[in-house]
């Protein structure tokens, strides 16, 4: 069973994002999923940011 998605609403630096959204479509990279990927890696690590 696949799992569920959840459309979350986030605030950032507008020009830090276009500045992440320029790099991640250059790298044939999703936004989201590059998130998904942070998320993952903080629980992984208990790192704080």
């Amino acid at each position: 069973m696949k799992n569920k998605t959840k459309n979350i609403t986030l605030k950032a630096n507008a020009k830090l994002y276009e500045k992440f959204r320029k790099y991640c479509k250059e790298r044939g990279l999703i936004i989201s999923r590059q998130f998904e990927i942070f998320m993952e890696n903080q629980l992984k690590n208990g790192e704080r940011v």
